[in-house]
């Protein structure tokens, strides 16, 4: 039997949230004629969607006129994300009412924002892309957000991050549905992970920390970025501008939004960052250049924070003509 799936679109959408999981649902048929997945796109009006990139896709049907049931509702994201809660008065309560009616709800990108809008994701543990998750976890603190994973499954609620991640929630879907056997074959017709290493901290920005109102804190963080390879214990830091561990530690904490030795550390692994994707220097050079000493624990720093070796994070983002 042929299996629904209903892609709830706006204006302003990431055309690959829609097309990813599409050209997986797609490849499945192709691959396995007994993988029949049918899939509609909808609006709240009919007619020319405009994605992000400025490509449009028509719409026949609008939002109202959607009945269930429905095997499979998938709502796409767009970035900047308050696309996607723009319209909320015209789709939060269709996409509410559409969920009532299918057998399994999933987001892509910052799609996750229009199901919490809905009421859908209390109490449950959601991913989405890595620039909305403290957005999320700010505007609906009864949602447990794992902004780390590509794709989270809770219950018949199925998130995922970041545009891409799209496909890999459609292959996990059809795995769910077909086995993992077609998801393979999949993968390798379009050249994709079947399950990627890491989570979306690869790919995101190394820390969002705040810029402190207390000048001598700003230029403490410019030091810090010229200095890594010194001595940045927090004792060390807190003396450089004349006050104690504990008040330094408080005030620190308080208009930065980290503490200092979690701010050292990431400032540290972010130059890791931009060495490994712009030179060819060995592990035990960069450790030494960044501060971290070694090249074991450089290693922990990268396992801790973006889920990969040094040596991984190389192989998929150096710059080659560097």
């Amino acid at each position: 039997m042929s299996q629904r799936v209903v892609i709830v679109l706006f204006d302003g959408f990431q055309l690959l949230d829609l097309a990813g999981p599409v050209d997986v649902f797609s490849a499945a048929g192709l691959l396995n004629p007994r993988a029949d997945y049918r899939v509609e796109v909808t609006a709240v009006q009919a007619g020319a969607v405009r994605s992000l990139s400025g490509v449009t896709v028509v719409v026949e049907t609008p939002l109202r006129s959607v009945k269930g049931p429905i095997d499979t509702l998938l709502v796409v994201g767009g970035l900047p994300a308050l696309t996607a809660v723009a319209d909320t008065a015209a789709l939060v309560p269709e996409v509410r009412r559409l969920a009532g009616e299918s057998g399994r709800v999933g987001s892509i990108c910052s799609g996750t924002l229009l199901l919490a809008e809905a009421g859908l994701l209390e109490g449950r543990r959601a991913t989405t892309h890595w620039a909305v998750g403290d957005m999320l976890a700010r505007e609906h603190p009864n949602v447990r957000v794992d902004a780390d994973r590509i794709y989270v499954r809770d219950g018949n609620v199925w998130t995922s991050a970041g545009v891409t991640s799209g496909i890999d929630l459609a292959l996990a879907l059809v795995a769910h549905d077909h086995g993992h056997d077609l998801a393979r074959e999949i993968s390798r017709w379009l050249v994709v992970y079947l399950q990627r290493p890491g989570g979306q901290s690869q790919f995101s920005t190394p820390l969002s920390a705040r810029t402190p109102k207390r000048e001598p804190l700003r230029d403490l963080q410019g030091w810090i970025e010229e200095s890594l390879n010194a001595d940045l214990s927090v004792e060390a830091l807190a003396g450089r501008v004349n006050m104690s561990v504990r008040h330094f530690s408080r005030v620190f904490r308080t208009e930065v939004g980290v503490p200092p030795a979690r701010y050292v550390e990431h400032a540290r692994a972010a130059a890791a960052r931009r060495l490994l994707e712009g030179t060819d220097e060995p592990l035990d050079r960069i450790a030494t250049r960044v501060g971290l000493g070694t090249p074991e624990t450089l290693y922990r720093v990268f396992r801790r924070h973006l889920k990969i070796s040094p040596g991984e994070y190389r192989r998929r983002f150096h710059d080659k003509e560097s």
